[in-house]
């Protein structure tokens, strides 16, 4: 009996251990897409634009829909970009080649004019992934994972 259990315990474990990890992933990940989606009504409807909302107020405003577990002031990178065609370069990732964090681009005020097409996107340096045991779900160069979450949105007409 003891050793059919310990030929089975570890396998179990693991696969426990595995389920948890997922379910923790998926939840951060839905987390911070319904953060920006919630920050993003406001470049919707056009009240940041006329606000003179900038990048590090976006940035808060996403920051104010996460759940308190998210590590705004280091892990967190905002970037909102105005999409004016199929021709616009839009940042894929968030990593330089060495698997690090990019810095935060420039403290623009947050673009869009009316009924243009405005992409906001944050990443988030998942910290706890390089930690969990059993597991290796970290791609960047200290182990932790990147996940992404962005929305696009069309402005409505304002003034």
């Amino acid at each position: 009996m003891a050793i059919e259990f310990a030929a089975v315990v570890i396998p179990f474990l693991m696969l426990l251990m595995g389920t948890i990890v997922v379910g923790l992933y998926f939840f951060v990940t839905f987390s911070l897409e319904h953060a920006v989606e919630q920050a993003s009504r406001q470049i919707r409807t056009g009240q940041a634009q006329l606000a003179g909302m900038t990048k590090d107020q976006f940035k808060a405003n996403v920051c104010s829909h996460a759940p308190s577990f998210i590590d705004c002031s280091t892990d967190l990178r905002v970037n909102v970009i105005e999409v004016t065609g199929f021709n616009t370069a839009i940042p894929t990732s968030c990593v330089d080649g060495s698997g690090n964090l990019i810095a935060n681009p420039a403290n623009d005020p947050v673009p869009g004019q009316a009924g243009e097409v405005v992409l906001g996107m944050i990443c988030y340096e998942w910290k706890l992934a390089g930690s969990l045991p059993f597991l290796d779900v970290g791609s960047m160069s200290n182990g932790s994972a990147l996940i992404q979450a962005a929305t696009a949105v069309r402005t409505e007409p304002y003034s």
